[in-house]
């Protein structure tokens, strides 16, 4: 069949332009937005002891900036208590700049005075971490444990101890600063490209 001398040209012009390289088809280089979030903020939210963890990538292992618990007395009236969650994660974003934050998901609980007085101090987190503009996310409690410690029922002990010895921490954490801990630690995992710990967006 013939060509005309235009097509022929064409040919010539495509057989000519340098050719792009190949990219394996298991490539596990970590795409470009996996790389851009470099310190991550985990908050596990609860009106009396919200947990906190900071931590930022580096080699061999992350480096954590700071973890501890939100505690609010008893007495305290809710209003306080979520004042207060709200100011102290303000003052840990300015002071360590993260740019993404991981929450712990919802969980189905029996009684609903629980459920409500949790939504509370979650809603007062979200809050505060999305006046900073921070990205947020959320890891079901079961995915968390999973990524961590290898079984989705884990206990808290569990948890605590794998974060101890992911972290290289001196001390085991307080169990609710251990889960913040674990659920930036997923995320961090979750930023390869072929996890299976995804992240939902708030």
């Amino acid at each position: 069949m013939g060509i005309t001398p235009q097509q022929y040209r064409q040919m010539q012009e495509r057989l000519g332009s340098p050719r792009r390289a190949a990219r394996p088809v298991l490539d596990r280089t970590a795409p470009a937005s996996a790389k851009a979030h470099q310190v991550i903020l985990g908050v596990d939210p609860s009106l009396r002891g919200t947990g906190y963890g900071v931590i930022k990538l580096a080699k061999p292992c992350p480096q954590t900036l700071t973890q501890g618990v939100i505690g609010c007395l008893m007495g305290w009236e809710h209003s306080r208590c979520l004042a207060k969650i709200a100011s102290s994660l303000r003052e840990l974003v300015r002071q360590h700049q993260p740019s993404v934050c991981v929450v712990e998901g919802l969980f189905y609980a029996q009684n609903l005075q629980t459920a409500l007085t949790m939504g509370e101090a979650r809603g007062a987190a979200l809050a505060a971490i999305a006046e900073a503009g921070l990205e947020i996310y959320e890891l079901a409690p079961r995915k968390v444990k999973q990524a961590i410690v290898g079984y989705g029922a884990a206990q808290k002990v569990a948890v605590a101890k794998m974060v101890q010895r992911m972290l290289r921490l001196a001390e085991l954490p307080a169990p609710d600063a251990a889960d913040a801990l674990a659920l930036a630690l997923a995320y961090a995992q979750g930023q390869g490209r072929y996890s299976l710990t995804v992240a939902k967006r708030v």
